[in-house]
């Protein structure tokens, strides 16, 4: 006779109407390969697994709503997935945690419409887009770009709700400040647009904590021209000792803490286990770029290299920094994060202390790498409350990343969070600093405190919205904005359609403070799986 199929199976079938490829289940079908062909999770460590209870993949946004609504009607949560980097699997993980089944993912990744507005030079785009396929599609059509990460397989529809860091963000804004306009299906199952005109409390919500408030399926950009010019760097400092490499941190840290750093130039700096690397790009000619002193600043090294190139030379150079071919690639990995105000910059003792530790620490893998990131710049410009993203107020970030073999073990963890409590320790007030941890770059092992974390002094105002659009938790995951239980219900009736600035992100507004989400050009752990591996591999015994 054979199982007989449960109301949500009927459900999601209706949705779907037949159409191929559309619904993967994790029970009703026993699909050995549900996880390889459906889930895709990426990360693989143990501690992350997923099984969420159904897999959608819809084609029109009237298939997301119904999905909505089929969740909805079964006492079952949503979680939207574009590109699917998420470290914490949050697409696939519900009310427990990473190991819950009570989630059904919607994976936006046939939604890849997209239209450029020749007059307004406004680009409307599907939530199903990676970044890649974003940067052409903007330079076919008008020789346009806009701010965002640099991993060409990371998806639009997260990395414009969580922030989207990239190496323009000094000069253009975090890409979620780019966003005018989206449409979205809220946990009612309605199909609405939100802006800064209408529904703006939503559009604020969805400008940093997009996953707690809605399936995003369509975006409209603001776009820039692209750059002419642009000057890219690398100076290595590999193969020297762990312990004096703290000279080179110190030097790097004490440009970037410039306030009146030039914006045309973006920066990190990458600690592996064979040492540090100085990289970024600035957007300008080679004179301009020697015009600004900066080089004269850093560190000398004879392993360096400066090349001039154009604005989609600067996208696919970054791009192959960022592993292009390998950007998809899951793996099992461990990652922390942090982000400094400029009061939090590191002491040279701390810098000192940041360096014996590596040095004396075992890894428990080859396969690291420690990033510290600039930021700033436009972002900062933005007030704290504008939108729901709170890093207003960041001079840097810094994301660890370790990858296991096979799993991640203790020694590996134990690495990554004593690094972590150290460079922790130079924030003296936390509750004063808000936000701390950038959302995009999920951190697990938060508990408790990580909406706090994440969202900082917005939280209070996202949970009241959340009260609003979605009072029964429905966009929910293990670490996502919690409805207000003791939002008003008048406050909730009133139709203000007020955010908590009504300000959009195109300005300061009173003083507001200040700051931005993704590591400059940081994007992710494709940057440790190709080239770490290429550094390291052969030499695992020495490193462990």
């Amino acid at each position: 006779m054979g199982n007989q199929p449960s109301s949500l199976q009927t459900c999601l079938r209706d949705v779907c109407a037949g159409q191929s490829g559309c619904v993967g289940y994790a029970a009703f079908n026993n699909d050995p390969l549900y996880q390889l062909t459906w889930v895709k999770p990426y990360n693989l460590d143990s501690t992350a697994a997923v099984s969420p209870i159904a897999v959608v993949r819809p084609k029109t946004v009237e298939q997301v709503a119904g999905v909505v609504k089929c969740a909805a009607s079964n006492g079952k949560k949503v979680q939207a997935k574009s590109g699917g980097h998420s470290y914490g699997t949050h697409a696939a993980a519900g009310l427990g945690g990473p190991n819950s089944t009570d989630v059904i993912t919607i994976d936006l990744v046939n939604f890849q419409q997209f239209r450029m507005d020749n007059e307004t030079w406004k680009a409307t785009m599907g939530a199903g887009h990676q970044l890649g396929d974003v940067s052409k599609k903007l330079h076919d059509n008008g020789g346009r770009a806009m701010a965002h990460g640099v991993c060409p397989g990371v998806g639009i529809g997260g990395h414009a709700t969580i922030g989207g860091l990239g190496a323009m963000s000094r000069q253009w804004g975090s890409c979620l400040d780019h966003v005018l306009e989206v449409e979205v299906v809220t946990a009612d199952g309605k199909i609405q647009r939100a802006s800064e005109e209408q529904n703006s409390d939503l559009f604020f919500a969805l400008k940093g904590a997009g996953g707690s408030f809605g399936v995003i399926t369509e975006f409209v950009m603001k776009t820039h021209p692209e750059f002419g010019k642009a000057v890219q760097y690398m100076y290595s400092f590999t193969f020297q000792s762990m312990r004096e490499q703290w000279r080179v941190f110190k030097a790097w840290q004490d440009l970037i803490g410039d306030p009146d750093l030039d914006r045309r130039f973006g920066s990190q700096i990458i600690i592996t286990p064979l040492g540090c690397i100085i990289e970024g790009t600035f957007y300008g000619s080679q004179d301009e770029f020697d015009a600004t002193g900066i080089v004269g600043k850093l560190p000398s090294t004879r392993n360096s290299t400066v090349q001039v190139t154009d604005w989609m030379g600067t996208v696919v150079s970054n791009a192959e920094r960022e592993a292009l071919f390998v950007s998809n690639l899951a793996s099992p990995f461990y990652s922390k994060s942090l982000g400094f105000r400029q009061q939090d910059l590191l002491s040279e003792d701390a810098i000192k202390d940041m360096f014996n530790y590596i040095a004396d620490t075992r890894t428990g893998t080859p396969i690291w790498a420690i990033i510290f990131d600039l930021e700033g710049g436009a972002i900062n410009d933005v007030p704290m409350n504008a939108t729901a993203y709170a890093h207003r107020d960041k001079t840097m970030f810094y994301q660890s990343y370790a990858v296991g073999i096979p799993q991640v073990s203790s020694t590996t963890r134990s690495f990554l969070s004593g690094f972590h409590d150290r460079v922790a320790a130079s924030i003296k007030d936390r509750d004063a600093a808000g936000a701390v941890v950038y959302a995009g770059y999920v951190d697990p092992a938060l508990g408790d405190a990580a909406q706090k974390s994440y969202w900082g002094s917005n939280y209070p105002a996202l949970q009241r919205i959340k009260a609003k659009y979605d009072p029964d938790d429905v966009f929910r995951n293990y670490q996502s904005v919690r409805p207000d239980a003791n939002a008003k219900s008048e406050e909730d009736e009133s139709g203000s359609g007020s955010s908590p600035t009504q300000s959009g992100a195109s300005g300061p507004q009173t003083t507001g403070e200040s700051n931005d989400e993704n590591l400059g050009s940081v994007s992710g752990p494709a940057w440790a799986l190709l080239s770490l591996w290429l550094m390291v591999a052969t030499m695992a015994p020495l490193l462990l």
